[in-house]
């Protein structure tokens, strides 16, 4: 294998490295101004945004042992990597898509599963990880406190009147 490949599918792995998914993109119709702004909003995430070869990825991505993903690798591809929320990185990703129009997503990886495009958008919809915690705490104190209710009801049902 020639040292400028070698070089190439390192570099590739290095970033696969950085995450527990993958988000992998068409970026054709992007400038780079555009690509700028998308990496300026993948910061505070600690995400990046990387051009990467087709032949690069396949065998990084076989090397790291990532599913299959040959159907997606055709045209300009550039991947996301990075930071501990693959799913507000999604809505990242998917908002930038529906404001500018030019970022595709083709595929996803998270937890070594693969999603295609249209999982990768339901997935950005998904409320934070800190909106359904705070909606599960909230459906353990609404429980909680009707059950209260309901035993203090019987409690004042049983007391004699004076």
């Amino acid at each position: 294998m020639r040292a400028e490949k070698k070089y190439l599918i390192d570099e590739v792995t290095t970033h696969l490295k950085k995450s527990e998914y993958v988000i992998v993109a068409n970026y054709d119709k992007m400038s780079v101004e555009d690509i700028a702004k998308l990496r300026a909003k993948l910061t505070p995430e600690k995400a990046e945004f990387h051009v990467v070869k087709n032949s690069s990825f396949r065998v990084a991505a076989k090397a790291f042992g990532l599913p299959d993903m040959e159907g997606s690798l055709k045209g300009p591809t550039a991947i996301v990597v990075g930071g501990k929320n693959p799913y507000g990185i999604a809505k990242i990703v998917k908002k930038f898509f529906t404001d500018t129009q030019k970022l595709e997503v083709k595929t996803g990886v998270i937890d070594r599963k693969s999603f295609n495009a249209k999982e990768m958008s339901l997935l950005a919809d998904l409320p934070s990880f800190d909106a359904l915690r705070s909606q599960l705490l909230g459906m353990f104190t609404q429980n909680a406190a009707a059950f209260v209710r309901v035993l203090d009801a019987k409690v004042k049902k049983e007391q004699p009147a004076a």
